[in-house]
């Protein structure tokens, strides 16, 4: 996918995908070496952000896999159109020999959907397969990937083995609902992915939102933390305080205050429980006067360097 480091940190940055220069490297050996990447952390650090801008960066495409309780392996690596097949079977009712031939071309690859997985190997160039959630999965799924992640392969009863095309880089993401097993562990590289720092915040926010000012960014960030301290049900996450700092643009101001708290809650507070916390009198307020305070230990941070 990327012939040298610094030609894959280059285009990783022209994304606006910011992460520390360690991160990157990883990123990049796992690439190369065509090892899986398991990304692990807190929900809305950026783990699955960073599969679609690899794959930006690398001008190809993602194969999203999508993990949920219940999820099959039809899901993951396809299966016949039986829809399709009842189809041919009535327009070509008189054009087979026995019923033996009938069953081979019903069983013919024309009549496979593939699903991200089988996708993701036929590829004519390296695409980034990005199973997302694994953790939501039971150790039966997981298990079942192990082929495609070792040797590459496929194995579907009625078609044969399915070999790749192009090796895809992997990306498995987990938010530690559970523990994954240790096979996955061993044939990964493993990088654990938190919320970013103020400042790295701050950098990612300035990227998205180029025309405010480096106080607001500052800002942006300081509360990001603050609320990331609040023990909400659910913090939020790096988009959403994308989408927070483009909102007050929206609005024309580059000032979060009080009187801002109904209108930016639905950004902020996606749960009733946090709604009723941050309604409090001095819920929002406390939040925007920590936020203030981290905010002023990086203006400092940053005259000091």
């Amino acid at each position: 996918m990327f012939a040298t480091f610094d030609d894959f940190a280059t285009k990783l940055m022209a994304t606006g995908y910011l992460i520390d220069p360690v991160t990157t490297k990883v990123v990049y050996l796992a690439a190369r070496l065509q090892k899986p990447l398991l990304l692990e952390g807190p929900p809305g650090s950026g783990k699955t952000e960073l599969a679609f801008s690899v794959a930006e960066a690398a001008r190809t495409h993602v194969e999203r896999l999508q993990c949920y309780r219940g999820v099959t392996a039809d899901k993951a690596i396809g299966r016949f159109d039986e829809s399709l097949q009842r189809l041919y079977m009535e327009f070509s009712r008189d054009q087979h020999e026995s019923w033996e031939t009938v069953q081979s071309n019903l069983k013919g690859r024309d009549f496979f959907r593939p699903g991200p997985l089988m996708r993701a190997l036929e590829c004519e160039r390296p695409c980034v397969l990005l199973v997302d959630e694994l953790d939501k999965v039971d150790e039966a799924f997981e298990a079942m990937l192990l082929e495609a992640l070792s040797a590459w392969t496929l194995s579907i009863p009625e078609l044969g083995t399915i070999s790749a095309r192009s090796i895809p880089l992997v990306v498995l993401t987990s938010n530690q609902e559970r523990r994954l097993g240790d096979p996955i562990r061993r044939r990964s590289l493993y990088v654990r992915v938190e919320h970013p720092t103020p400042e790295r915040e701050a950098e990612i926010i300035a990227s998205r939102t180029p025309g405010a000012g480096a106080t607001f960014h500052r800002e942006m960030a300081g509360i990001a933390r603050s609320f990331r301290n609040y023990s909400l049900e659910k913090p939020p996450s790096v988009s959403e305080m994308i989408d927070f700092a483009k909102a007050l643009e929206l609005l024309g101001t580059d000032h979060v205050t009080e009187e801002h708290r109904d209108i930016l809650l639905p950004f902020l507070a996606k749960t009733q429980a946090d709604r009723r916390r941050l309604l409090l009198r001095e819920g929002f307020k406390s939040l925007l006067d920590d936020g203030a305070r981290f905010a002023e230990s990086l203006t400092k941070r940053e005259k000091a360097c």
